[in-house]
């Protein structure tokens, strides 16, 4: 028994519970004011020590407790026992700390105010020299709401994420203007980008964050190099294992990433379940790898350390600028970014720092600063951006109006 009047963390309690015969256990008396009645008052018998009349009757009602209450009380206290070990609480600690973090983060990210999109459009057309960077999921595309397409297979709705025709024309229309470019930042494989943008000559696509480079009417080259990938395999058994026991959710295996998927599972369960994988993967041997675990709102991705979109394009700049010989006076950024990518905003909105050590700034890479520079998050509220538009329907008004 237990009749502590005041307890902060007593693990005497504990060792009760772990050393008992399960056959034949016995029965905790527990202090209601002592630390462990919170953990293990559901097993317990719990008494107020300052009555001593109830703490005597608890005392009596354990001695005459039944074999069969005794086997079932004792089982819900030992497996509370075994589950919640030091090491469980140290990953949990772990895990809330890295919560912690990303909310810090998106605290000092302000709301930027909506685009002023004509404004943005006199500058478009006033400009001599043009350079157009534009995020690609949720940015571009258009995707399927899973409610409305209740008599599609799941896979069927997972390929419904698509560019417009308009888009594309577009672009099109754009990248035809001479001093112009246009820049698409994906983290999705290559096959697939050149796939959905065939027939949209003139457009650099940069797949997986910005490791792959395609200028246009050229093969694919490599950006980002000396990439550690080891670790894949250890996190797509991670992925598949959660992906199996979450309806409704699916994992994207990609050539340097992974991305664990549930934006079409339920959302209660799904949001569980992400937290348990990003706590087994922050916490595990994984930890220790050449991998960075990022969470986004219905997702997690893998990939090799370092590895960003601001990154990415901070190389991808000087590219453009050796291959074209640009220097805009014009320079539009928007995309729909995790907050670990939202150095692409830094890096064009402070033009004169350096992003990365040891890459130019923006400023160096094309001689001088650009007249107009804009950075536009799209339908996200708090972030590095400048300015914000709600969706992808926005954006391909805004390209609309600066081709009319």
């Amino acid at each position: 028994g237990n009749s502590l009047l005041r307890d902060g963390m007593n693990l005497v309690s504990y060792e009760y519970v772990a050393c008992q015969n399960k056959e034949f256990p016995g029965v905790l008396v527990l202090s209601e004011f002592a630390g462990a009645a919170q953990s293990l008052g559901a097993g317990a018998i719990l008494s107020n020590p300052y009555n001593v009349n109830e703490l005597s009757s608890a005392i009596a009602y354990a001695l005459k407790m039944s074999d069969q209450e005794r086997q079932q009380r004792h089982r819900q206290n030992f497996m509370h026992v075994k589950v919640h070990t030091a090491q469980a609480w140290g990953e949990t600690f772990i895990s809330e700390l890295h919560d912690t973090h990303i909310e810090a983060a998106l605290r000092t990210m302000h709301i930027p105010p909506k685009l002023d999109t004509s404004l943005v459009t006199d500058s478009y057309r006033r400009s001599k020299s043009r350079l157009v960077v534009m995020g690609y999921n949720a940015t571009l595309t258009t995707s399927a709401n899973p409610k409305a397409q209740s008599n599609r297979q799941f896979d069927q709705i997972r390929t419904l994420t698509q560019v417009s025709a308009e888009v594309k024309e577009y672009l099109r229309a754009i990248v035809a203007r001479e001093n112009t470019e246009v820049l698409v930042v994906s983290g999705s494989e290559r096959y697939k980008l050149e796939r959905i943008f065939e027939g949209v000559e003139g457009v650099w696509l940069a797949a997986e964050n910005g490791i792959f480079l395609k200028p246009p009417r050229k093969d694919w080259s490599l950006v980002v190099e000396n990439i550690n990938l080891e670790w894949m395999e250890s996190v797509q058994l991670v992925f598949d294992y959660f992906c199996e026991r979450t309806p409704r959710s699916y994992v994207d295996t990609r050539e340097t990433s992974l991305v664990w998927n549930c934006k079409y599972a339920d959302i209660d369960f799904g949001r569980n379940q992400m937290r348990d994988m990003l706590q087994h993967l922050w916490t595990g041997s994984i930890s220790n790898a050449q991998v960075e675990i990022l969470r986004g709102a219905k997702s997690v991705e893998a990939r090799p350390l370092g590895v960003t979109k601001g990154g990415a394009v901070q190389r991808i700049m000087q590219v453009i600028a050796n291959d074209t010989g640009i220097r805009p006076d014009f320079i539009f950024c928007a995309g729909h970014f995790m907050p670990r990518d939202e150095d692409i905003f830094t890096y064009f909105d402070k033009p004169e720092e350096e992003l990365m050590e040891g890459l130019a700034p923006l400023a160096s890479t094309f001689e001088g600063v650009p007249a107009t520079i804009t950075t536009c998050t799209v339908g996200r509220k708090h972030s590095l951006a400048k300015n914000h538009l709600k969706g992808s329907g926005e954006i391909a008004e805004l390209l609309n109006l600066f081709i009319t």
